[in-house]
């Protein structure tokens, strides 16, 4: 824990925190029973603290720094029909004391990190009254919670008063007001109350964070969409919390799916961090596995507010990321980038096995873009789409060999590099390793999740950097000569690496707002050029256009090779491929005439960019390398 610890509400302001999942339904997973007057979950505390600990542990383990107290039924009258009646301040106290326990014993033994944890209080709905709430909150309250969590309230009213009596209350502490709001399924759906004005009116009545819980993912998705907008929210005067269940029926096509498995929940924590979510955790059926991918995906998108800017500019002009006359130097490729000529740059999938043939074909593609002057650089991909493919540090090693090139490159390599597979240590690492091996263009990206592809066995991603984060620590630390700690790089600043960096964007993102705003984190963080996913309707570049003064924009051309290749391609997550472009190739029976019409569509394109000014493009041609050369060889006429 750090030596001066966070205020809960700090933390928040911080970026998105998790909290864990459903105490409850776990409970009831582990024992078989469910909750009765007889079998009192939050009677455990007494009863079992072992279990109620262990299932916080699990909770700390998968990567929740927020717990919440096993209370949740545990004030006056339920407590008082269940026979504890005189146990109430002795339930409450323990589950509190329980869950500190839990986070010391993890701390000293599983991690080293400055990470500050925190204890929630528990309190659902079900008494008869507010008055029956008293002895529950002074409890919690002299027991030294963090913050208190009033959920699954249906009745907004109670919630209010509730959220004004613990707000009047001497030496209260913030409060999470929840409501379980639910407004249905299908194309006529309603809240029960607009989630802005909830957000105001429990803004009014005291709360400090203000959300939804015990819903379907879909519905807290769009509760934070739409309270976002909310004057508090936008103010900073409230934060927004979510807490899904891990099921809830959703209208896919013609059927209602429950498509909440981990791996989704960890999408949607994402989701919800991007959205503006402060806090997320979950409700029913959310479990340990569940908050593992939760903390996973949250990592990905690590909130870079707050950091220190930097105008670009000035950099160019200063050599802030570095002497930019030293990185020219790097090849063909980031002299042009640098220098505003047009560049090209042609992708390289590694390998999945150990065929040596598919070393040689590799090496052979590098040796005729050389001969025939086709292209500045080969980029590399870093285990696209889940798969374990060979590294691309490895790849360059082994494609040098072969060529016999020893002491240069004749063509610039950019190794592709993803944060998920990393942890800081290990991003230094392995890009030092690339300064020393001559490797000096890196195009940052957080990754694909492992899971993209299932045929494999389950790998957990780390996600310790996303690509803003990666981008501003090569830039901003590694280029002027200090490690990510700030320490001089071999024990001076002149030992400095000279990384060109790039970056990757989406023009035809879904949520495009956030898509410009990571982008103009990646600028401000010291990207030198951009490369986009492939683009199959021009106009989509709009998206970009006025980004062209502050970065070099590679726009992706992709070489469609049939059909049944495009329809693959509409499918990739970030690709747009209009129908029209399917149906060209629909009039035709023949793989050549298809393969022609995938062709000209390249060449088209690439034209097209040239003449608009673009600083160069990205070609893609899957298992094609004929059919890359045809296009560029169209360039070089």
């Amino acid at each position: 824990m750090t030596a001066a610890k966070q205020s809960f509400l700090e933390s928040l302001r911080t970026g998105t925190n998790l909290a864990d999942g459903g105490i409850g339904s776990l409970i009831f997973q582990l024992t078989g029973r469910l909750a009765s007057p007889e079998f009192g979950y939050e009677a455990l505390n007494l009863s079992n603290p072992e279990l109620i600990k262990g299932i916080y542990s699990s909770s700390l383990a998968a990567g929740a720094t927020i717990l919440t107290t096993n209370t949740f039924a545990a004030n006056e009258s339920e407590l008082a029909a269940a026979g504890f009646s005189s146990r109430v301040h002795s339930i409450n106290s323990s589950a509190v004391k329980i869950a500190r326990e839990a986070i010391n014993e993890y701390v000293s033994e599983y991690t080293a990190q400055e990470t500050d944890f925190y204890v929630v209080g528990s309190i659902g709905p079900g008494a008869p009254s507010i008055e029956d709430y008293t002895s529950q909150l002074e409890s919690l309250i002299s027991s030294g919670i963090d913050a208190i969590l009033l959920e699954t309230f249906s009745d907004i009213e109670i919630l209010l008063s509730l959220t004004e009596k613990i707000s009047s209350m001497p030496d209260a502490p913030p409060v999470i007001a929840h409501g379980a709001l639910d407004p249905g399924v299908g194309e006529h759906q309603s809240w029960p109350v607009e989630p802005a004005e909830f957000v105001e009116q429990a803004s009014r009545a005291g709360a400090a964070v203000v959300g939804i819980n015990c819903v379907a993912p879909w519905a807290a998705v769009a509760f934070v969409d739409s309270a976002k907008h909310s004057p508090v929210v936008e103010s900073g005067d409230v934060l927004l919390s979510a807490m899904p269940n891990a099921g809830g029926f959703e209208r896919i096509g013609h059927r209602f799916l429950a498509r909440a498995n981990p791996e989704y929940m960890g999408i949607l924590a994402r989701q919800l961090g991007d959205s503006g979510a402060a806090l997320v955790g979950g409700c029913c059926e959310v479990h340990p596995e569940h908050i593992r991918e939760m903390s996973a995906y949250l990592k990905s998108r690590t909130s870079s507010i707050g950091s220190v800017g930097h105008d670009r500019s000035t950099a160019k002009k200063t050599g802030t990321f570095g002497a930019i006359d030293n990185r020219r130097a790097n090849g063909e490729f980031s002299r042009k980038i640098l220098d505003g000529d047009f560049a090209i740059s042609v992708e390289m999938v590694a390998p999945t096995g150990a065929d040596s043939k598919a070393l040689d074909l590799r090496a052979r593609m590098v040796r005729e873009l050389v001969d025939e002057k086709l292209a500045d650089a080969v980029d590399i991909t870093d285990g696209s789409r889940g798969l374990p493919l060979v590294p691309p540090g490895d790849l360059v090693e082994l494609i040098r060999s072969r060529l016999g090139w020893h002491d240069s490159d004749e063509l610039e390599f950019i190794a592709h590099f993803a944060g998920r597979d990393l942890n800081t240590l290990a991003v230094q690492s392995r890009l030092m390793g690339y300064q020393l091996r001559g490797i000096r263009n890196v195009l940052f990206i957080t990754g694909d999740p492992p899971k993209m592809s299932p045929t494999y066995p389950r790998s957990t991603a780390v996600f310790d950097m996303n690509s803003i984060q990666m981008i501003r620590s090569t830039a901003g630390q590694l280029n002027s000569g200090r490690d990510f700690g700030g320490n001089p790089l071999g024990g001076e600043l002149e030992s400095g690496t000279k990384f060109t960096i790039g970056t990757g964007f989406e023009p035809e993102a879904i949520n495009m707002v956030l898509e410009i705003e990571r982008l103009e984190a990646k600028i401000d963080a010291g990207a030198d050029y951009v490369m986009t996913q492939p683009v199959f309707d021009t106009s989509a570049m709009s998206a970009i256009e006025r980004f062209r003064d502050s970065i070099a924009v590679l726009p992706g051309v992709m070489v469609l090779r049939s059909k049944a290749h495009a329809e693959r391609i509409a499918h990739v997550p970030g690709v747009n491929l209009p129908r029209s472009v399917i149906e060209s190739f629909s009039k035709y029976n023949s793989k050549d005439d298809q393969a022609k019409v995938g062709l000209d569509l390249a060449v088209e394109q690439a034209h097209s960019y040239r003449s608009e000014g673009w600083a160069g493009i990205y070609l893609m041609s899957p298992a094609s390398l004929g059919a890359a050369k045809q296009v560029l060889k169209t360039l070089a006429e």
